[in-house]
This record gives structure tokens, sequence and C-alpha cells, in this order.
């Protein structure tokens, strides 16, 4: 399937799932200082987030266009080591400002990729938030956990740290946890000798994440919803 197949596939789903297509946001972002360059998905939604302003539909998809640079978790230093950190890459987002949740986000996400873009299920791990017991003292993500095993063995569901899996924009901002999901696409020899789940968030080059939903709160430090 070519990237443009991938896009217009992507945009098509969520707009039958009643979102607004909206156009990739200009990657340098005017009226925000705190950013030179757009560096993920989020970041042109930020005052919606923020509750400084509305959007026109509360379902959004889009394409963003994004450069790895800039901003709090800045990885420009990855790019040229491995076969999926590039300096210019789109990201495909759906987005939900107080309509739906994590029930829905995952339902459409296995949906997408096992039905749509027919992933064997069967080469798929997802991850979720473990929780912390530092400082910030926050809970793991059981609810996305539960919502999981309706769709995915419960060995294939693996707990990730707040590296990993907690999403924050700055010190200060929108922030919470996130599931991601993961595809092996290595050969059987392979995968006989070391299990995917092993692999995952190991910078392994054919073990990488595809998909990453996140909830944000707006807070001082990072919560769980």
């Amino acid at each position: 399937m070519k990237s443009q197949d991938i896009r217009s596939t992507f945009l098509s789903f969520f707009e039958k799932k009643k979102h607004s297509i909206v156009p990739s946001a200009s990657m340098v972002l005017k009226d925000d200082p705190t950013l030179m360059f757009v560096n993920s998905g989020m970041a042109p939604f930020k005052e919606f987030f923020l509750g400084n302003a509305q959007p026109k539909n509360t379902r959004l998809t889009d394409s963003q266009k994004c450069l790895r640079v800039s901003g709090k978790h800045n990885d420009l230093e990855e790019v040229g080591y491995d076969t999926y950190h590039h300096t210019l890459f789109e990201m495909l987002g759906n987005w939900s400002f107080g309509d739906y949740f994590k029930t829905e986000a995952i339902a459409w996400a296995w949906e997408l990729l096992t039905e749509v873009y027919k992933i064997d299920k069967d080469i798929l791990y997802v991850t979720v938030f473990e929780g912390s017991d530092d400082a910030d003292n926050l809970k793991i993500d059981t609810e996305a956990y539960d919502i999981w095993k309706q769709y995915i063995a419960e060995d294939r569901i693996l707990k990730g740290n707040k590296k990993d899996n907690l999403r924050e924009m700055g010190e200060q901002g929108p922030c919470g946890p996130c599931s991601e999901i993961h595809v092996d696409i290595r050969t059987p020899e392979e995968k006989a000798l070391i299990p995917g789940k092993d692999l995952v968030n190991m910078d392994h080059p054919q073990v990488v994440e595809i998909g990453i939903w996140y909830s944000c709160n707006t807070t001082e430090k990072p919560m769980v919803l």
C-alpha cells in the first residue's frame, strides 16, 4: 500500500465516524512562541486542549506535517540511526474534544488496523501506562487495560513507563497516559528465538510502533484522567 493510500484510507475511515477532515497546519505556528516548529500532531490543537478556543466540530481528523526538532521531546538526534525516525514526517490523527474517549478510540484503532488495513492480529502488541510511584504518584491506566482485553490476549498487553506511555507537552500544559500499538514483522524463525513482547520499545527495526492514542488533561503536572 502506498503512502497516499494509507493517508486517504485513514481520513476516509474517520470521516465515516463523523470526524471533520482538517488540513495540515503550517509547520511554523505563528501564534505560539513556545514552539519553533510543529513537532507532533497534537501541537496545532493545543489551544483546544487548554480550553482557550473551541473547534468547529468535536471530532476532527488530519494528516499533520511535523519536523522532528524543538519542544520537550526533541529526538532529532535519532534521525539516521534506525529505519523509522525521519526529520520530516506526517502524523495521522483522530481527535475528540469532549466527545468520545478511550472506549471508542481503542475500538476504532483496532477496527482500522485489523479490518481495514488487514494487519494480522497475531503480530500486534499494545502498551498501557503502568503508573509511577515517584513524586507524581500516577496510577496505572486500568481503564485502557480493561478495554484492550476485549480485543487482544492479555499476554500481548504490556505495561510501559513514563518515558514510553505518558505524553507531556512541557512542564505545564496538556498531558496524560497513552496506549501504543506495535507490530512485529520479523520472520517466523526470528520470532521463535525471541518473543515480540521482549522487543517492544527496544529500538528493534522490525518491532515498531504504528499507532498511539492518548488522553490529555490540562494540569500543572501529569494527571491520569
